[in-house]
């Protein structure tokens, strides 16, 4: 009889171990957690400590003002204009020689007639390099657009 009590024991224990549980142990995920937590407490005043440096302050410097440039154009007929005025060819090397000992040197943008001969355009140019002014552009018109471009 006790081995029938004993074996019916058994069996009875055996039963509920085979039972499926269908709740969630969340006592490894609280470890992990609070694991976790202690990592980062312990790192994040390292991370947060840098290197003391010296950084450079801000300074409000005033910038220099670039001088106006100046525009030289020449006409069909050969006649050449500083900035709308007509000047004559002695006066132009005159005017760039004084042009050139400006620190900065302005720009000098030549405007020439497309009918004009390159020769008057030449004067100008060789000018300009005899005066030493470093800073010369030829202004040009864009081609047209053709066609419904954008």
């Amino acid at each position: 009889m006790t081995q029938l009590f004993a074996a019916r024991l058994f069996a009875n224990n055996d039963a509920q171990e085979d039972a499926v549980s269908s709740s969630i142990n969340t006592t490894p995920l609280v470890d992990v957690m609070l694991v976790l937590l202690i990592i980062f407490l312990i790192t994040i005043p390292v991370v947060t400590h840098s290197v003391a440096v010296n950084l450079p302050k801000e300074r409000n410097v005033v910038r220099e003002v670039a001088p106006q440039n100046v525009q030289i154009t020449v006409d069909v007929q050969g006649t050449v204009f500083w900035n709308g005025l007509v000047v004559a060819e002695n006066a132009l090397k005159s005017r760039l020689a004084d042009l050139s000992k400006v620190t900065p040197q302005p720009e000098v943008h030549i405007h020439g007639d497309e009918a004009v001969p390159y020769a008057v355009v030449g004067r100008i140019v060789l000018a300009c390099q005899q005066a030493g002014l470093i800073k010369l552009h030829f202004v040009t018109e864009p081609p047209a657009r053709s066609g419904g471009g954008r």
